[in-house]
């Protein structure tokens, strides 16, 4: 079977803001567009994955794909915008700040969501979503942010799947996670 993932991925305006105090606007904006660029190519490495759409307010560089162009009208919208365009597809969402994603990351929650109603990849404190697979989108609230663990455990249809795997779990939003990509928490796979 193949899936369609989409990565949400601030294009245009200050990015990663909550590493402000650490990184300046240059650095923060780099620090983005490497962690793209990593998950895109992981992506691209997935037999599983017949389409990867990056959903951005402007084409990412580099990026020769489909591009959903982001209307502004938050992030929980614009998801669920594009998958009703996209309608009857088996749809993942992963996140665009995966540093340590790998393929067998993607394939475990792909693999996981297609002997399931779905699958999801909580972040590293069990609160955020970092990655969710589904076999249908029709009737699922997308709810990402604060909680959106949960939240999403609770919108769903049935019972997901959930899949706990370094790089699914480790995104880079804080400097606190910053630290913890470079501490000894992390240590070779």
């Amino acid at each position: 079977m193949s899936w369609t993932v989409i990565v949400p991925a601030k294009g245009a305006g200050p990015r990663k803001t909550r590493l402000a105090g650490r990184l300046d606007d240059d650095e923060r904006r780099e620090l983005a567009d490497r962690l793209l660029q990593h998950v895109l190519g992981i992506l691209d490495e997935c037999a599983e994955v017949s389409e990867v759409v990056v959903l951005s307010d402007q084409r990412p560089v580099g990026w020769h794909g489909r591009l959903a162009q982001d209307q502004a009208r938050g992030l929980n919208p614009e998801i669920q915008a594009l998958c009703n365009e996209l309608g009857g597809r088996q749809i993942a969402v992963i996140h665009a700040d995966l540093p340590l994603l790998q393929a067998g990351d993607v394939h475990t929650l792909l693999a996981a969501a297609q002997d399931s109603y779905g699958a999801i990849a909580p972040d590293r404190h069990g609160t955020g979503t970092n990655a969710i697979a589904l076999q249908d989108t029709t009737g699922f609230e997308f709810a990402f942010g604060p909680g959106s663990f949960a939240q999403h455990c609770a919108n769903a249809a049935q019972p997901l799947h959930v899949v706990r795997r370094r790089g699914l779990s480790v995104d880079i939003d804080t400097p606190d996670d910053l630290d913890y990509l470079n501490s000894d928490a992390i240590s070779p796979a």
